[in-house]
């Protein structure tokens, strides 16, 4: 029997959504909650995962389209074994053979296990995990070795083709100034991703209809950090996190916005609307881009429940498992600790 994989719900006005990639190939078998299929929205990276163990049948929406909340993404066929996705050679002498030249190759090493952000670093950049040293324990290849990997000097890297790509026509923007003939040849052009377009446009909107004001409060944390100092030991051995600063500027925030309840408002219409309730926002960095993940009824939160909170966010974050829903509703956000 056949399960439907479909796009699920992705939050309030968000209809639509961009298949990053597939993780199966048709054919291949698949374990129930098992990671199928990434989307990409304007706001946050969702994998969607098997619906049930057996054969991915088929897949129905190639990586790269675009596809509505509800519409059909592929198939699986229930309690199928699935087919291997590579053939075990013909000849025998011929693998060991190969076996025996791999073993022999100068420089070669035994492939050690990725961590996800390690691998998802590494399909992103297209490069092969051998040619990074790993400083890990045994060998093994960290996000550090990756990133210093790709900052390597180019002269020192094998040449590379670069094609470039063709970019979909946008709305008029001001033309930027022509590169120099000499610069032209080494830029490369990347397309955004969904959620990078989204980032540039909001604060181009916020640029165009916002007065914009920067400005610096110094104060004095000597209290705090003294007061963080003296405990984080036994915070960390007690609740298994670490004490950091997010958690009191959180706290400070609350009590603000306790005092002054105009900041924790909303202009609706002709009405001013009051937030009886604190859901803080907390910017959270990735790979793809910034995101803002909140806590809920944060004023209901110990110090040790702020700093689990924000822990599981980073890291979900990080792997793109946060949910639209997660991201909606802060009455005030902390960009930055400024720390």
């Amino acid at each position: 029997m056949a399960k439907e994989i479909r796009v699920p719900a992705l939050g309030e006005s968000v209809t639509e959504a961009t298949i990053a990639k597939w993780f199966k190939q048709a054919g291949e078998p698949v374990k129930a909650d098992e990671p199928l299929v990434e989307l990409e929205t304007d706001k946050v990276t969702v994998e969607v995962p098997a619906p049930a163990s057996g054969k991915l049948a088929s897949i129905d929406a190639a990586a790269g389209s675009t596809v509505n909340v509800g519409a059909l993404l592929g198939s699986i066929e229930e309690g199928a074994a699935g087919t291997a996705p590579a053939k075990a050679a013909d000849a025998p002498a011929k693998s060991v053979e190969a076996l025996a030249k791999k073993v022999e190759a100068p420089g070669a090493k035994a492939e050690q296990p990725l961590s996800p952000a390690v691998r998802k670093l590494v399909e992103e950049n297209k490069i092969d995990a051998g040619a990074v040293a790993g400083t890990g324990k045994d060998g093994r290849v960290t996000k550090g070795d990756v990133i210093a990997h790709l900052e390597r000097p180019a002269a020192a890297a094998a040449p590379v083709e670069v094609k470039p790509l063709v970019i979909p026509a946008t709305p008029p923007v001001a033309a930027r100034a022509p590169a120099r003939p000499a610069d032209a040849t080494r830029e490369e052009r990347v397309r955004m991703s969904r959620l990078r377009q989204t980032i540039a446009r909001r604060l181009k909107d916020a640029q165009n209809t916002a007065a914009m004001l920067t400005t610096f409060n110094e104060v004095d944390m000597s209290a705090t950090m003294a007061l963080r100092n003296q405990y984080k030991e036994v915070f960390e051995k007690k609740h298994g996190v670490k004490l950091g600063f997010m958690s009191f500027f959180v706290k400070a925030c609350i009590q603000a916005l306790k005092e002054i309840p105009a900041v924790n408002a909303e202009i609706d219409g002709d009405d001013i609307v009051y937030k009886n309730f604190y859901h803080i926002g907390v910017a959270v960095g990735t790979e793809k881009g910034l995101v803002v993940p909140v806590l809920r009824d944060a004023d209901h939160l110990s110090f040790a429940g702020i700093e689990k909170t924000i822990a599981d966010f980073g890291k979900r974050a990080r792997d793109g498992q946060l949910q639209i829903a997660e991201m909606q509703g802060g009455t005030f956000t902390i960009s930055t600790g400024g720390v």
